[in-house]
Formats: structure tokens, C-alpha cells, sequence
């Protein structure tokens, strides 16, 4: 059953045992393939090495064609860049994972730090993240969110209904605050948000 209780949030880890056998995959792989438990629902701490190692295991099965995943698992693996790490400013760090960062570090960093969301202080909107555009080559800021979406978060119905509203499946442009919306309880933890959930609404 997955953290937040509906046990139908995350999809399915599956191996394609006329590829490779199960002996291959990792015991932390194992684990989530033998309790039905989405990579979503991470059974090591996130940000931790065997967190990172796990996604890029998994990422480098399901391009072989030896994991099958589904809903959630599927967007992490073919949307981004989890598992994988990139240097910035000399310094080895994780792609597409959320890092918290206290005000100061906002104000320095707020140019660089893309698609981190954080909270917001201004514009009418709980949140922002800074995106770049891909048509104009330049940083944008998108606004998104309400106070009203932390009590929200953990309620089934309430996202199953926001996600169906918002059509969150087909959001798929990062410049526009539906994307953003609809991913908004993946980065619950990093906005101070109470939440174990990790998929759409």
C-alpha cells in the first residue's frame, strides 16, 4: 500500500524475465518489485546514494526494455533526469531532485537554481520556480499554487478530483503553472508541506 492510503498512486515495477532474470536487480529493486511498491514510494531516504542508485538502476533497466513501470514511475524515469548527476560550479550534484535552500541562498542562487519550486512572497501565489524558456533561451518565472493546497494534498479525493479539473496527465510544458500545479506534492517536503504523496494530484 502506498504512504498516503489510496494503494493505486505510484503504478507498478515488473521485470521482463525473458530478458534478464531477477538475480540481477539490486535487493533494494527486489524489495519494490516483490511488495507491489512504486519507485515513487521509495523504500531508501531521499537524497541518500542508494536513493540516487536505485532511480538510476531503474532508469538503466527500463531502457533496455528489461523494467516495465507505469503512471508515476513512468514520468520520473522519461521526464527527468533523477539518478543522474551533473557538476555545477565545480561541484557534483543531483539532477532534477529538489534542494532546500534557506533565504539567503535564494537571493544568490535564485538565477541558477532552476525548476526548484519554493515559496513565494509575492505575485498572489503561494509558490514559484524559475524555469528557462526553450523558445527564448531565458530564465522565467512561474507563479503557481494557493495557500488553500496544503490541507489538500493528502486527501484522495481531492486530488483525484484536481487532477481530472487540471487534466494533470497531459501537462507536460515546465514553463506553465499547470505543470508545476499538478507536480506540486512531489515537492511537498522542500515547500514545508506535510505529505508523503509523490505523484499528480
Amino acid at each position: 500500500m502506498c504512504d498516503c492510503g489510496c494503494n493505486d498512486c505510484g503504478g507498478k515495477v515488473t521485470l521482463n524475465e525473458s530478458l534478464a532474470p531477477k538475480e540481477i536487480l539490486s535487493e533494494g529493486l527486489k524489495y519494490h518489485m516483490d511488495n507491489d511498491m512504486p519507485l515513487t514510494e521509495h523504500v531508501y531516504r531521499a537524497g541518500s546514494q542508494k536513493y540516487f542508485e536505485l532511480w538510476a538502476e531503474a532508469r538503466a533497466l527500463y531502457t533496455r526494455g528489461i523494467l516495465e513501470v507505469t503512471d508515476n514511475d513512468l514520468e520520473v524515469l522519461t521526464e527527468t533526469d533523477l539518478g543522474h548527476f551533473g557538476m555545477f560550479e565545480g561541484k557534483k550534484v543531483p539532477l532534477d531532485f529538489p534542494i532546500e535552500l534557506n533565504e539567503e541562498e535564494v537571493n544568490e542562487e535564485k538565477k541558477k537554481k532552476l525548476n526548484k519550486p519554493m515559496r513565494d512572497s509575492s505575485g498572489g501565489k503561494a509558490y514559484k520556480v524559475y524555469v528557462k524558456d526553450p523558445k527564448t533561451k531565458k530564465v522565467k518565472t512561474v507563479r503557481f499554487g494557493s495557500g488553500g493546497l496544503r490541507a489538500k494534498i493528502n486527501d484522495k479525493e481531492a486530488r483525484n478530483a484536481f487532477a481530472a479539473r487540471h487534466k494533470c496527465s497531459t501537462k507536460k510544458d515546465k514553463t506553465k503553472a499547470g505543470y508545476w500545479s499538478c507536480r506540486l506534492p512531489r515537492y511537498a517536503k522542500l515547500l514545508g508541506l506535510k505529505s508523503n504523496f509523490g505523484g499528480f494530484w
